[in-house]
């Protein structure tokens, strides 16, 4: 039964729903969950660095319900975001009712559709794959399907990634460089991808293509559906989605950097090239996202099998207090720099 403890994922969507269903105050109920009562708990639970046998992994690996407890956060993302566009649409909401909803429906989105649909994109099945890039439309974000698992995985760490921020970059600069950065960089992907693969531009094959054509037939949809206003507060959701991920970029990579070798490549992806937070609550919540050492060494492992190393950078905090200090950036760079390797500083 302990792998039952990721249901907690599930408690965002409870908040975003608690904030739809009570509007007045409770509509920051989504943003005062995450960012008030979760960094609460880590503080008081603390960290669990405790690792999986062999054999429990293989276990764990074969168990079903890991992934249905996926699967089920596309019932609650899409219905949550229904919920929200009618009562948006049909309910006489003072300004901070709506500002607090589409916060607490982007943070949704980021945990619950950006999060999960990162988790199933690096799956080799077809099936999960889709799901993946489902999710991440709402988000606005299907390109990241391509140079995530194309770009990223490969360029971690080093200066040609723009979604690796670098020593004293604040998070601002970061957004510039990493949201247009990313995009340039799929579409340079992909059309390397159907190079390779003799595949015309039209091809079913060109992901970032069809997601664009998909992204704005979604906000189309919304509008004809819901109304302008809507639509409009629809694409202002999927930005705070996506810049609630590359938040979380931010201080996944801040100020690590991999070395060149002699032969002018950069060395081998290692566990010190990302930050670790083994924080209990954050864990669960987000489904081992904070073990992202592991995750880079070895892509193919599912969430439930992910390890803590002891030698790999350890950020202070949770993911999202993290967050909140990232958007300050002297208090970060105070509290964060001094744990960057010095080695790596004298880099950049």
């Amino acid at each position: 039964m302990k792998e039952l403890k990721y249901l907690a994922a599930y408690t965002i969507p409870v908040a975003a729903g608690i904030a739809i269903y009570f509007k007045g105050a409770w509509s920051f109920a989504g943003v005062a969950y995450p960012f008030i009562v979760i960094p609460i708990l880590e503080l008081l639970l603390g960290t669990n660095n405790d690792n999986y046998s062999e054999t429990t992994i293989e276990k764990r690996s074969a168990n079903p319900v890991f992934d249905w407890m996926l699967y089920g956060n596309i019932l609650w993302v899409f219905g949550l975001l229904f919920y929200g566009f009618r009562e948006l649409a049909s309910s006489q909401l003072y300004v901070f009712e709506t500002i607090g909803l589409v916060l607490s429906l982007g943070i949704l989105l980021a945990t619950n559709a950006i999060n999960v649909a990162h988790e199933l994109g690096h799956r080799n099945n077809k099936k999960d794959q889709f799901l993946s890039k489902l999710l991440l439309l709402p988000c606005l974000y299907v390109h990241f399907f391509v140079e995530h698992n194309y770009g990223h995985h490969q360029k971690v760490a080093t200066p040609e990634d723009p979604a690796s921020a670098r020593f004293n970059q604040s998070v601002y600069a970061f957004y510039w460089q990493s949201v247009f950065g990313q995009y340039q960089s799929a579409w340079k992907l992909q059309k390397k991808l159907l190079q390779n693969s003799g595949s015309p531009f039209l091809s079913i094959k060109n992901i970032v293509f069809w997601g664009a054509i998909a992204q704005i037939v979604y906000i189309l949809v919304v509008f004809y559906v819901f109304g302008t206003f809507v639509g409009i507060l629809a694409a202002v959701i999927g930005v705070v989605s996506f810049l609630m991920l590359e938040s979380i970029n931010y201080i996944e990579h801040y100020g690590l950097l991999r070395e060149k070798t002699a032969s002018g490549r950069y060395e081998k992806t290692q566990d010190k090239h990302s930050w670790n937070s083994d924080h209990v609550i954050g864990r669960v919540v987000l489904y081992e996202l904070t073990r992202h050492s592991d995750h880079h060494f070895k892509t193919s492992k599912k969430y439930q099998e992910l390890n803590y190393y002891d030698t790999s950078p350890q950020l202070p905090y949770g993911y999202p207090t993290s967050i909140l200090l990232a958007l300050i950036p002297p208090l970060w760079f105070r509290i964060v720099n001094p744990h960057v390797p010095e080695s790596m500083k004298n880099n950049f």
